[in-house]
């Protein structure tokens, strides 16, 4: 098992989106759902709204997601908190609102949950995303020097990182072959790629360069055991009733 030089300890599995398949997506119920059922991590998705403040959301459109339509980025903040992003997956999670990046870290803190931010840029916005949202990350979360571990990363994370020195920063790829050099220019303690992407080469290479490789996105048990006896640090999933750390599936 590779053991993350990162002076905190990843957990073997992160909610995917908050609360995975039993929450609306980037929402404070998605994360109460993952600490009631033990998880002890969680990835979500920020956005910078047309005030440019950091919002939980994944899409550049609003209407998958929620009641809105268009762009977030033209949308002012004032409008995003009217929206509802609850009620298009159950009818009991009607008015759930779309929490600010402020709110997540409010809510991670009181639940003792870790937190990956992937920052997720609007076209055009990719350099101010990452500013913003690793200013954030290093007010909220207290220059990441607490118990609950924050890493960030996504398209702008290099932006990020020179921003928040201080933050711990991940690499999003898919991965191409030069992965280790986009990871060393930007000083990722972290590789997080596609299972589907994933092989022994990548391993062994990330391995020998003291990087901690995190899988998304994986839904079968057995996919997940099988991916950490072979060396991944942690996976991300949507089925955390399932894949869930509390669940007593995996073998060590």
């Amino acid at each position: 098992m590779i053991r993350p030089r990162l002076g905190w300890s990843l957990p073997r599995v992160f909610a995917h989106r908050c609360g995975g398949a039993l929450a609306p997506e980037n929402t404070l119920a998605g994360l109460r759902i993952a600490a009631r059922l033990g998880l002890r991590a969680v990835e979500f998705d920020v956005m910078l709204s047309a005030d440019a403040s950091p919002w939980l959301l994944h899409d550049e459109l609003l209407q998958r997601t929620t009641n809105g339509c268009g762009r977030v980025c033209e949308t002012r903040d004032a409008q995003l908190r009217m929206l509802d992003a609850g009620a298009h997956q159950h009818p009991a999670f009607t008015g759930e609102a779309i929490p600010t990046l402020a709110a997540a870290a409010h809510a991670c803190r009181q639940l003792g949950l870790s937190a990956n931010v992937e920052i997720k840029p609007a076209a055009g916005f990719e350099a101010l995303t990452g500013e913003v949202v690793a200013r954030q990350v290093r007010t909220l979360w207290g220059g990441c020097g607490t118990a609950a571990g924050v890493v960030i990363l996504g398209n702008g994370a290099g932006g990020g990182a020179r921003s928040c020195p201080n933050c711990r920063s991940g690499l999003l790829e898919r991965p191409p072959a030069d992965w280790l050099a986009g990871a060393r220019e930007f000083a990722a303690q972290t590789l997080h790629c596609a299972a589907e992407s994933l092989d022994d080469d990548l391993l062994c290479e990330a391995r020998a360069a003291g990087i901690p490789v995190l899988c998304y996105t994986v839904n079968d048990p057995l996919v997940a055991a099988a991916l950490l006896r072979r060396g991944v640090t942690a996976v991300f999933s949507d089925r955390i009733d399932c894949v869930g750390e509390d669940q007593g599936r995996f073998a060590g």
